[in-house]
C-alpha cells in the first residue's frame, strides 16, 4: 500500500515538473484575486497546481478563525482547493498569463526582436519594399516610411539613453476614399518591419461603463499579438480603422457615448501613459488579470474614409466671390476625385473631431483615389496580384489561365463603375470566373483557358484549349453551355 502511494506521489511530481517546464516563461496568477506574480508577490502553491497570493491566503485564514467549528469534522469549506471543484490544473488559461520579465535583458531583447539601431532600414528602403506590394500612393508611402523610421530611431535612441533630449512621438492620421489601400498599406508595413501589429476598428468602442469595448481593448489586441509580452507590445504599432465613426454627432440631445466621449478616452493612449490592460480579454472584470502597458513608444496610425468630408473641403475652397474676373466657378472641384488631398485641420474639426484629438495626430495625409490605370497595375504587377492568385488556383488543376490585355482593361473599367475602389476588382472577377471555376475540374484534358474582352462584356465565351489535338475531347455547347473550346497543343 505504501509503495502505491509513493508511486502516485512520484507520478504527480513528474506531472508537476512537466507543467512547470511548460509554464516557466509565464507568471503565476492568483486563483482568487487574479493578480499576477509581479504585482501580488510570491505565490503559495497548493495541490492541483493552484496558486494563491499571501494576501488572499491571510484573508482565508482570518475567515476560518471566525467560523464556529463545533459539529464540523475537518474543514469542508476548503474543498474548493482540494479537488471539490474538479481538476484545476488549467484554472488560468495560458492566454491570460504574462511572460516573466528577465532582469537586465529587457532592452537587449527588444532590440533583437525588432531591429538594431545600426541595421534600421532607411526610408527609401522601406518605400522600396512597399512598392513591391502596393501600386501608386507615392506620397502616402513616403510619409509613412519617414514617420516609422523616425519613430523607431526615437525608440532605440531612448533605450540607449545618450542624453536628456527627448524626441516626441509622431502619430499619423490617414484619409482617403474606400478601397484605396489604407489597411493594406499598414499591414504591409508591419510585415516588412516584423513588429507586432494590432488592427482594430473604432466602431465598437464606447465610453467606459457602457455596453461595448473600452478604449483599453485596443491595447489588449496588441498584447495578444505580442504573445502577452509587455516589452514587445510597448514597441508595436496600432492601426485604428474607421476612426471617422467616432466623430461628434450633430443635432442630437442624447449622450454621445460612442463619439466625442471615445475621442476623449483615447487622448491618454495617444499621448503616452501607463494604462491597465486586461490580459486575454476585451474588457475588465474580476476574473481577468490586469497588467500595465506604457503607450509612450507605441505608434498609433488612425485611418478612415470620412464620408462627407469632401463637401466641407469644397465649401471652404468656394468661399471666394463667384462674381468678377478672378472669381472661381462653384463647380470647379465637383469632379476632383482627390479633393481630400487639400484637407486641413479646420475641415476635420468641422467634421466632428475634437481639437485635442487632432493635436495628438500631427502627421495628416490623404491617399489618392483609384484610377483606371492604377487598377490595371493592381491586377497584374504586385507580388500578390489578383490575377496571379487566380492563375495559381487553376495551376493546381494543371490548367493555364491567360488574360488578354483588353480583358484586363475592361475589368478595370467595370470596377471604376462600382465606386468601391480596389475591392471592386475581386467582385468583378468573381462574377465571370464562377462558371470557369465550376466547369474546368469536370474535364482533365483542358489545358489552357484564355479570358477575352467579349466574355467579360457577356458578348462571347473564353477560349478553351485541350492538351492534345489527336485524342483530345472537343467540348461542345451541349457539354458546357457557358464555354467554347478550340483545339491546340498546350
Amino acid at each position: 500500500m505504501s509503495e502505491d502511494i509513493n508511486n502516485n506521489n512520484n507520478s504527480n511530481n513528474n506531472n508537476g515538473n512537466n507543467n512547470n517546464n511548460d509554464d516557466k516563461d509565464y507568471e503565476d496568477v492568483c486563483f482568487i484575486c487574479r493578480r499576477p506574480e509581479s504585482k501580488a508577490g510570491k505565490m503559495i502553491h497548493i495541490p492541483n497546481n493552484i496558486c494563491i497570493c499571501s494576501d488572499c491566503m491571510q484573508k482565508t485564514f482570518n475567515s476560518m478563525g471566525n467560523i464556529n467549528l463545533n459539529g464540523f469534522q475537518g474543514m469542508p469549506y476548503m474543498d474548493m482547493f482540494s479537488g471539490g471543484v474538479g481538476n484545476m490544473q488549467d484554472s488560468v488559461p495560458k492566454r491570460q498569463k504574462l511572460k516573466k520579465k528577465k532582469p537586465g535583458t529587457e532592452k537587449k531583447k527588444v532590440q533583437e526582436e525588432v531591429f538594431d539601431i545600426k541595421h534600421l532600414p532607411a526610408p527609401h528602403i522601406i518605400k522600396g519594399k512597399l512598392d513591391e506590394y502596393i501600386v501608386g500612393q507615392e506620397h502616402a508611402k513616403k510619409v509613412m516610411s519617414v514617420a516609422v523610421y523616425n519613430h523607431y530611431k526615437r525608440v532605440l535612441t531612448d533605450n540607449l539613453g545618450q542624453d536628456d533630449v527627448e524626441i516626441e512621438k509622431s502619430n499619423m492620421l490617414m484619409t482617403g476614399p474606400t478601397g484605396c489601400g489604407k489597411t493594406y498599406l499598414v499591414k504591409t508595413l508591419a510585415k516588412i518591419l516584423q513588429v507586432p501589429l494590432a488592427i482594430t476598428d473604432a466602431t465598437s468602442l464606447t465610453e467606459a461603463g457602457y455596453i461595448g469595448d473600452d478604449v483599453e481593448s485596443v491595447l489588449s489586441k496588441l498584447l495578444a499579438a505580442s504573445d502577452n509580452d509587455v516589452e514587445k507590445a510597448e514597441h508595436g504599432i496600432i492601426f485604428i480603422d474607421e476612426i471617422d465613426k467616432i466623430a461628434k454627432k450633430r443635432n442630437t440631445n442624447s449622450r454621445d457615448v460612442s463619439g466625442e466621449s471615445v475621442q476623449q478616452g483615447m487622448l491618454k493612449l495617444l499621448e503616452g501613459s501607463d494604462v491597465e490592460v486586461p490580459v486575454g480579454a476585451g474588457s475588465k472584470n474580476a476574473m481577468v488579470p490586469l497588467t500595465t502597458i506604457n503607450t509612450r513608444n507605441i505608434l498609433f496610425i488612425c485611418g478612415g474614409a470620412f464620408p462627407g468630408l469632401e463637401k466641407i473641403v469644397k465649401n471652404r475652397l468656394n468661399k471666394q466671390s463667384s462674381i468678377g474676373f478672378n472669381a472661381e466657378l462653384k463647380d470647379k472641384y465637383d469632379k476632383d476625385e482627390n479633393i481630400l488631398q487639400k484637407v486641413t485641420t479646420e475641415d476635420l474639426r468641422e467634421f466632428g473631431m475634437i481639437p485635442e484629438f487632432l493635436g495628438r495626430l500631427p502627421v495628416v495625409f490623404a491617399l489618392q483615389a483609384m484610377t483606371e490605370d492604377m487598377l490595371v497595375q493592381i491586377l497584374t504587377q504586385p507580388k500578390n496580384a489578383i490575377l496571379k492568385q487566380y492563375k495559381k488556383l487553376l495551376a493546381l488543376d494543371e490548367v493555364d489561365l491567360v488574360f488578354d490585355d483588353d480583358a484586363v482593361r475592361t475589368v478595370a473599367k467595370k470596377a471604376i463603375e462600382k465606386k468601391t475602389g480596389a475591392r471592386a476588382l475581386r467582385a468583378v472577377i468573381e462574377d465571370f470566373m464562377l462558371d470557369i471555376m465550376f466547369e474546368i475540374p469536370k474535364d482533365d484534358l483542358i489545358g489552357r483557358v484564355t479570358i477575352t474582352e467579349d466574355y467579360i462584356n457577356n458578348c462571347g465565351a473564353p477560349k478553351i484549349e485541350m492538351r492534345g489535338s489527336g485524342e483530345a475531347k472537343i467540348l461542345t455547347q451541349r457539354d458546357i453551355p457557358e464555354l467554347t473550346t478550340t483545339e491546340g497543343d498546350v
